[in-house]
């Protein structure tokens, strides 16, 4: 169940912020590149790759080992601390803002751009007012060893080894 919740959370959220907003924006059309440089939509195509697998896996891990969702109607009964959380606490919002910062870059959009660092912010406030405390409430002194040790936004170069979850 947790698998069909987090598969049905990963359509209708990043879904819709990270695929079907952008398309909105732009149409996916190739304008010129930005700032007349055409690397950049090399470097759009080089984030699009590695963010959708690493969106792909946080999703997976909800499910199998967390066994939840991402959805805060259905959050995991156990914390998530492996995998790319061991080097940022938000690795979801993190590869979904990349999605959309990588299609503004390939596409040429300003506006996609504008729209990723608006879902940034939107991210940034959400993570700050409600999920953080909430994770606080939920797991305690796990969560605050975590938030010490894996930063927020800009991941670790090396990965974060809990006492807990030696993984």
């Amino acid at each position: 169940m947790a698998a069909l919740g987090s598969g049905i959370f990963l359509v209708i959220a990043p879904g819709i912020i990270a695929v079907y907003v952008p398309w909105r924006i732009c149409r996916w059309r190739i304008g010129a590149p930005l700032l007349g440089i055409s690397l950049l939509r090399i470097a759009g195509i080089l984030l699009l790759i590695p963010a959708s697998f690493v969106l792909l896996d946080c999703f997976a891990r909800f499910a199998l080992q967390g066994l939840g969702t991402p959805a805060p109607v259905f959050p995991t009964k156990h914390l998530v601390v492996s995998g790319f959380y061991r080097y940022v606490r938000n690795p979801m919002y993190v590869a979904v803002v990349t999605l959309i910062l990588g299609q503004g870059l390939l596409c040429g959009s300003a506006s996609v751009l504008e729209y990723g660092l608006a879902v940034w912010a939107g991210f940034h406030l959400f993570v700050l007012m409600y999920e953080e405390p909430s994770l606080r409430g939920k797991y305690g002194s796990e969560y605050l060893e975590f938030c010490a040790n894996v930063p927020r936004w800009i991941p670790r170069l090396r990965p974060w080894q809990s006492a807990r979850n030696p993984k």
